[in-house]
């Protein structure tokens, strides 16, 4: 990634993080991944060459400046979606502020439809939303992982969060996927076929 890019994507990390901390509602705050989780899954799509790319969770977009970024070299694309109108607006602003607005389709939609209607076949899929609906999303995760040979599943906040992630994780044990935990950030979960 071009230095003058990745600090101007650091400087508006910085700027979501200053807009947070004057939040005291935590469903009112950006809450975003961890530079360095964004940076990991950015060096992940690249190297990978993944070229469709589900992320599941939008916010104001900062996660999807990284993976827009990384799929402009792969000629990929993103789906990225969020339930709150608010939010997509503004990671539209953010990645049209980056040109980076052609190579995502945002969605102001429920993730966990979405889920059960897709039959599309994605190389990687960022699960950063609601922990609580992780659970009711597994199915629907599972059989995306089951239908392609080459996806993975990346989760954030497991560390960070783990006991909200416990039922969910329990899930993926019980089926035949390999999985790993990385102390990136505040813990990203891979998970993918066996």
């Amino acid at each position: 990634m071009d230095i003058q890019l990745k600090k101007a994507f650091l400087a508006l990390y910085d700027t979501f993080k200053s807009e947070d901390a004057q939040k005291t509602d935590r469903l009112e705050k950006w809450r975003n991944i961890e530079p360095e989780s964004a940076e990991f899954l950015s060096l992940l799509i690249k190297t990978k060459n993944a070229k469709k790319i589900l992320e599941l969770g939008t916010s104001n977009g900062f996660s999807t400046l990284w993976l827009a970024e990384a799929v402009s070299h792969n000629q990929g694309e993103i789906i990225s979606i969020d339930i709150e109108r608010d939010r997509t607006n503004k990671a539209f602003e953010n990645l049209k502020q980056f040109e980076l607005q052609s190579y995502v389709e945002l969605l102001t939609y429920d993730a966990g439809q979405y889920l059960a209607d897709t039959t599309l076949d994605f190389d990687l899929i960022l699960l950063d939303a609601e922990r609580s609906y992780y659970t009711g999303y597994w199915k629907d995760l599972e059989r995306l992982l089951d239908q392609s040979e080459s996806s993975i599943l990346v989760v954030d906040n497991v560390i960070s969060h783990e006991a909200d992630v416990e039922e969910f994780i329990a899930m993926i044990d019980e089926r035949k996927f390999k999985k790993v935990v990385l102390p990136i950030g505040a813990g990203l979960l891979l998970v993918c076929k066996e």
